[in-house]
């Protein structure tokens, strides 16, 4: 524990002098970005042509392994804006996010026309548990500023997840799914294992190569999802993978039906083309949850049959 200490203190007092050596001018505000950070009611600064308006997340009290850390260690939320082409603006910005907040802010970021292109954890051993989400946008400054207000609201203020004090449906020995009925509904069969009935497509319509090796589902470029339970009380997780074209409609469509996102990430960093794989989670009735698959499944390849 000390090393680790010894460690992080060490690593706190490189992020402070490098802070400190990477001064820049500050520039006058121009009007539009003034009235972003009206809108949205946070501070910023602008340097270097580009906006950057900061999200902290002062509410929280992190330990890293028991440690206290403090804001600025890293959970300092934040979103930026430059000018691009057209006089249009490019936003980008990373938010800090309790487990609760997570699909809330994701479901707002979506529905006011944004894009969430990372969900990932940047710390293990912290408590509370703090999940990073990246987000973009495009166009006029003061419409981002709208577009991104409503996520920026639900921060701090997102309700938990219900206590549940039951076990869930996978507790008994065997499943009662009907799970041919599910397979009619996602339009593909799934194999039984144990309690547990898994279906898993592969992306035939990509030609995925690996230092010339073929990447195909048994290697893990694959779709699937796992069901367990009963048909008023299912379960599902799963993955998806996806181009980078079709990451905002397939999150569309799996938050649109309550499937809830935990993660968004890369496999594979070598292989074109780029792959992105999301991970999700959702309890309720088997034919919900399999209609909500369906959805998303119905997001990919969509590209390649125009």
């Amino acid at each position: 524990m000390r090393k680790a200490i010894r460690t992080i203190n060490t690593f706190l007092l490189a992020v402070g002098l490098g802070t400190y050596g990477s001064v820049a001018h500050a520039q006058d505000v121009p009007s539009d970005y003034q009235q972003v950070l009206k809108l949205v009611g946070k501070s910023g600064d602008y340097k270097a042509n580009v906006l950057k308006v900061n999200v902290p997340r002062n509410d929280l009290h992190v330990t890293i392994a028991d440690y206290p850390v403090p804001t600025p260690f890293g959970f300092g939320g934040w979103f930026a804006m430059t000018k691009g082409d057209g006089g249009d603006d490019v936003m980008m910005g990373d938010l800090v996010l309790l487990q609760a907040e997570v699909n809330p802010v994701m479901s707002a970021l979506l529905e006011h026309g944004l894009e969430v292109t990372a969900l990932h954890n940047h710390f293990f051993w912290a408590q509370p548990e703090v999940f990073f989400m990246h987000i973009h946008g495009h166009g006029k400054a003061v419409d981002l500023a709208n577009q991104i207000k409503p996520a920026l609201d639900l921060i701090g203020h997102a309700a938990p997840a219900p206590a549940t004090g039951n076990a869930p449906a996978s507790a008994s020995a065997k499943s009662t799914l009907d799970t041919a009925r599910v397979a009619k509904i996602v339009g593909h069969e799934g194999e039984q294992n144990g309690a547990v009935y898994k279906i898993t497509l592969g992306r035939d319509d990509l030609n995925v190569k690996e230092m010339g090796a073929t990447i195909n589902a048994r290697m893990g470029l694959n779709t699937w999802a796992a069901f367990v339970g009963t048909n008023e009380d299912a379960a599902v997780a799963g993955d998806v993978a996806m181009l980078e074209t079709e990451v905002t409609a397939t999150l569309k469509a799996l938050r649109g039906h309550g499937l809830e996102v935990v993660a968004i990430h890369h496999h594979m960093t070598n292989s074109r083309p780029v792959v992105i794989f999301l991970h999700y989670w959702g309890r309720g009735p088997a034919d919900k949850l399999a209609t909500g698959f369906k959805a998303a499944l119905d997001e990919l390849g969509k590209g390649s049959k125009r």
